[in-house]
């Protein structure tokens, strides 16, 4: 039974859950909320059947999820290439897997997939996407952070200004994390901060260049250019491309 959060009267399938017919399988798919614990319905669900609860799975964690999906159907990617889908796509798999299909029926020459092909397919920008915006960040490269915020600048509609100062926010919360981790391994920066391995060894290399008191600095500043981009503490239309600019410059200096 699809949608079956849609019904009105779901309460009414109690009593032949407690008595289910042996030979069938009755499967409710119920989305986006969760049964009253306190009705018959699950009493009956609990004695009788099961309850399965798939949680939307940390956005850390897709890259993984993209290896074995892949490597389901015989393909694999790079570890940037699974970033970069991860960065646009964040962790809602049922888009996640579309875009992979597609990616397998595009990809005839290989059974790897790489940042060229994401490019080429689905038209994110191998250079200039927000991971390596991060990156360019994380490294304090002047003349490619701004390359990827003028590229943002001209392409706001797929940039869009908020989605940026988001995820720039966790990129740095993660950074701020790690100097007070006690285990500052790879192995335990991967587990500690949700990343991947791949990633964990740049995250170790950025957080150096950026003290405590400096990331400080820098969410004060995010949250700054929020609020400007929707409109506060600003006395005239602002243009939100010139505000990235800003943005990064005061990050980086």
């Amino acid at each position: 039974m699809k949608e079956a959060q849609s019904l009105n009267n779901i309460e009414n399938l109690a009593p032949y859950v407690a008595k289910p017919l042996k030979s069938t399988i009755l499967v409710l798919n119920y989305k986006y909320k969760n049964l009253d614990a306190r009705k018959a319905l699950v009493k009956a669900v609990k004695t009788n059947g099961v309850i399965f609860t798939s949680e939307k799975i940390y956005e850390n964690k897709v890259p993984e999820w993209i290896e074995k999906y892949l490597s389901q159907k015989e393909y694999s990617i790079s570890p940037q290439a699974a970033q970069i889908l991860t960065s646009y796509l964040g962790n809602d798999l049922g888009k996640v897997a579309n875009e992979l299909d597609k990616l397998i029926i595009a990809v005839k020459e290989t059974n790897k997939i790489t940042p060229e092909h994401i490019e080429k397919n689905i038209g994110l920008s191998k250079d200039f996407n927000i991971y390596e915006l991060q990156n360019a960040l994380g490294e304090k490269n002047i003349y490619k952070a701004n390359q990827i915020i003028n590229y943002f600048g001209a392409n706001l509609t797929a940039n869009p200004l908020q989605k940026t100062i988001s995820n720039l926010y966790f990129y740095f919360l993660k950074l701020f994390t790690y100097h007070f981790l006690t285990d500052k391994s790879e192995r335990s920066v991967s587990a500690e901060l949700r990343v991947h391995p791949f990633i964990a060894k740049s995250y170790i290399a950025a957080a150096k260049k950026y003290s405590p008191t400096k990331l400080y600095e820098i969410f004060g500043i995010l949250r700054e250019y929020d609020m400007k981009s929707k409109g506060f503490d600003v006395s005239t239309m602002v243009n939100l491309a010139d505000l990235q600019k800003e943005m990064i410059y005061k990050i980086l200096h």
